[in-house]
């Protein structure tokens, strides 16, 4: 009996200590990332946190994309409200959209002010329905030293056409499917 409850207090405390070293950091406009690396927390437990900008992105989306277009021309890295320490974490998955096809200038600044080395990646993104664009790519060459698994593309909403939020129903429920075969076919399944 006492082997058991032994047994079941180690199981235990590696389950909490598995789950406390994943680290699911996001950058949302439209919510639709946010839920993705919510399913994701859900499949495999970690600490799950927003990546904010100092200074806010314009709410009027014409602006916003002006900006970002900006900042990519000028390789910019807007700062970051968020502070993460991210040394305690081994895997972090990053959830971010697709702008201007490419990464978005904030998690470009995630990837240039962390250390990552040594720690798996695992890059997630939402976008309009035209793919992740260059964004794996430059995540890729950003992430030096990382182990970066294949990354995942899920359709979000159309901000541009006005469809803003979409996780949910039936796409949640499909969403939820392809991110269990996702960290599945990488192995990073377990909590």
């Amino acid at each position: 009996m006492k082997r058991l409850l032994a047994l079941c207090a180690v199981a235990l405390l590696s389950a909490q200590t598995a789950q406390a070293e994943t680290l699911i950091v996001y950058l949302s406009r439209t919510h639709n990332t946010q839920a993705a690396a919510e399913l994701v927390q859900k499949e495999i437990g970690g600490d799950l946190l927003a990546l904010e900008t100092a200074n806010p992105y314009p709410q009027d989306y014409q602006k916003m994309v002006a900006q970002v277009r900006r900042e990519q021309e000028t390789n910019a890295r807007p700062a970051l409200k968020t502070r993460i320490n991210t040394a305690k974490y081994d895997r972090i998955v990053i959830g971010f959209p697709t702008w201007a096809m490419q990464l978005p200038p904030p998690v470009k600044t995630f990837l240039a002010t962390h250390n990552l080395q040594g720690k798996t990646v695992l890059p997630l993104n939402t976008n309009a329905g035209y793919g992740a664009g260059s964004s794996f790519d430059e995540l890729k060459a950003l992430c030096s030293g990382c182990k970066v698994t294949q990354g995942l593309s899920l359709e979000g909403g159309k901000e541009r056409d006005g469809v803003l939020f979409v996780m949910q129903g039936a796409k949640r429920q499909a969403a939820a499917r392809k991110i269990t075969q996702w960290l599945t076919t990488v192995g990073e399944n377990h909590r």
